[in-house]
């Protein structure tokens, strides 16, 4: 059977104040649709831990640079709600643009230390459309938790953070990336890649698996570390490193030596996909 589906905020809301006033938790896996098995390794997680999961279909045009790929982004509202009803999903969220954002609209949520570097650097204005999307939704929904991949580590921080700073009652909670048996972190915009352009894409995740390596050797010093990054890269010509960083795993400051918990984060051009990866080194 179908998940119940609300377009409306009115009709969101009406469906889950019944299920809070009954006692029921509320877990939420905020999404972009084009679903994947990394999305419904949230899903599964969320139905574990509440009794009721709701999922967000919605592609947020705030977090879309003037040259990046909102029209292009992959859309497939069937193929998702079939995959949903399979995991036993109560509630799909699928507003319409002029449904969460007024046109006059003018009130932004913007997070002033996590995310000015890494992607924040590369897409100007990103998180100020992740945290305002973010935040609507935890307003209309209310959720107990909410369930955000750590491919998206940058993010997952930010949120975090944003929850922290505006005393939010929601529990954020982090889950391990998912990725296709040769290594590759899922993502929609895997689609965008050829059968080339796929092949060079291991580039991230094959560098991040030689980091483990030397890291388990020993190797602390974060220029070696960002260097063995660089030399696999640079070994795929069709992959463009637009960054590669070694990072405190909650702060996101930069580090010299892994002397606490880290993130080595990446992030390439592959073709027209923009891809992330990264891993998580803890002495």
């Amino acid at each position: 059977m179908k998940p119940n589906i609300a377009t409306r905020v009115a009709e969101a809301r009406k469906f889950l104040k019944r299920k809070s006033e009954a006692g029921f938790t509320i877990g939420l896996v905020p999404t972009m649709g084009f679903l994947h098995e990394g999305h419904l390794s949230l899903v599964r997680r969320a139905r574990r831990e509440n009794d009721t999961c709701v999922v967000s279909i919605f592609v947020n045009p705030l977090q879309f640079g003037p040259s990046e790929d909102f029209d292009a982004y992959p859309r497939d509202m069937d193929r998702d709600l079939d995959l949903l009803a399979s995991e036993g999903v109560e509630l799909v969220f699928s507003p319409g643009v002029k449904e969460v954002f007024s046109c006059d609209c003018s009130t932004i949520v913007s997070e002033k230390k996590l995310s000015g570097f890494l992607c924040g650097s590369a897409r100007p204005g990103h998180f100020d459309g992740v945290c305002t999307i973010v935040l609507k939704l935890f307003n209309i929904l209310r959720p107990d938790r909410a369930y955000f991949g750590e491919k998206d580590y940058q993010q997952l921080q930010v949120i975090r953070r944003m929850v922290r700073d505006l005393d939010m009652e929601v529990e954020v909670i982090g889950c391990p990336i998912v990725r296709e048996e040769d290594g590759l972190a899922l993502s929609s915009r895997n689609t965008y890649l050829s059968e080339a352009e796929r092949e060079q894409a291991l580039a991230l995740s094959r560098a991040l698996g030689e980091v483990r390596s030397v890291f388990a050797d020993g190797e602390r010093d974060c220029r070696s570390i960002l260097a063995v990054v660089r030399k696999v890269v640079g070994s795929y010509p069709m992959v463009r490193l637009e960054y590669a960083e070694v990072c405190d795993a909650e702060d996101l400051s930069p580090v010299e030596r892994v002397d606490r918990k880290v993130v080595v984060a990446l992030a390439a051009r592959v073709g027209r996909a923009r891809l992330i990866d990264n891993t998580v080194l803890a002495p």
